[in-house]
């Protein structure tokens, strides 16, 4: 039997039984923090790479946030706009109205001054509710509106909302429009028929890229629940596993605690040889 054995200066036992004791909670340790966060990767030294690899995805995740952010300011623009244009091509059909009964040359001149009064308040109106189509000082609809290109992609790609210039075609058929007569008022038909056109288009053109906004935005929450769920794989701890390790060492810790007890006090049996 080696001397270490009956030794009082050094007692093996209690040094493997601490050793055991110290991987015990060590563990432990390990084990509560993941079912207190949740994670079994909160950093480096849990596990270099993956962490390493987490923290890209968080990247990513907060890098699609951004471009469903601004995909969203956008949307508003565009809603802005199609309202804007939506009642702007109501009205054109009270303006079309207004004139085709200016086109009647059996009105007295009285009733043509009421109407050309009515006329002129809804080119007014008209005017109003493009500039009014504003949204964070962007206004597709007004003088001088061009093309924006909003980010739709974490690599820079981009979708383009088209300016619709309607002011400047209000502008164009108010300096044509003439129903101070009859006949003129006829010709005028043939003018707002093709701002009536204009109106249209620019209907469709923000429709088509709202669409295709909308489209982009479920693509890119799409892809980003995707890398959420992979970044969950990674560093997600399994509750369960973790809770039935948990117990399992709590219990280890318990015996591991008295073994060192029973190992402390082995030199004290030696006391007996000196009675």
């Amino acid at each position: 039997m080696a001397a270490g054995s009956n030794s009082i200066n050094t007692n093996v036992g209690a040094l493997v039984a601490l050793q055991n004791l110290n991987s015990i909670n060590s563990r432990l340790d390990s084990t509560q923090n993941r079912v207190s966060t949740g994670f079994k990767v909160t950093g480096a030294v849990d596990d270099a790479s993956s962490f390493s690899i987490a923290q890209g995805l968080r990247g990513e995740i907060k890098a699609y946030g951004a471009v469903s952010q601004g995909l969203a300011n956008a949307r508003g623009v565009l809603t802005v706009a199609e309202a804007g244009a939506t009642a702007l091509s109501d009205l054109v059909g009270d303006i079309k109205k207004k004139v085709v009964e200016l086109a009647n040359a059996a009105i007295t001149t009285g009733q043509r001054q009421i109407l050309t009064d009515d006329f002129n308040q809804l080119l007014e109106n008209a005017r109003s509710f493009i500039n009014q189509a504003t949204f964070q000082g962007n206004n597709l609809l007004s003088s001088g509106a061009t093309d924006t290109n909003v980010i739709s992609d974490i690599d820079g790609s981009t979708i383009t909302m088209r300016a619709n210039n309607l002011i400047d075609d209000l502008d164009t058929f108010s300096g044509a429009a003439d129903v101070s007569t009859a006949a003129l008022a006829t010709t005028t038909l043939t003018s707002l028929a093709t701002f009536e056109a204009e109106v249209s288009t620019a209907l469709g053109n923000i429709g088509a890229d709202s669409r295709k906004l909308n489209f982009q935005d479920n693509f890119i929450g799409k892809i980003a629940d995707a890398v959420e769920v992979g970044l969950g794989s990674i560093v997600d701890a399994d509750l369960a596993k973790e809770s039935a390790k948990l117990q399992a060492l709590q219990i280890q810790q318990q015996l591991a605690s008295q073994s060192l007890s029973i190992a402390n006090q082995r030199p004290s049996v030696l006391l007996s040889l000196f009675r």
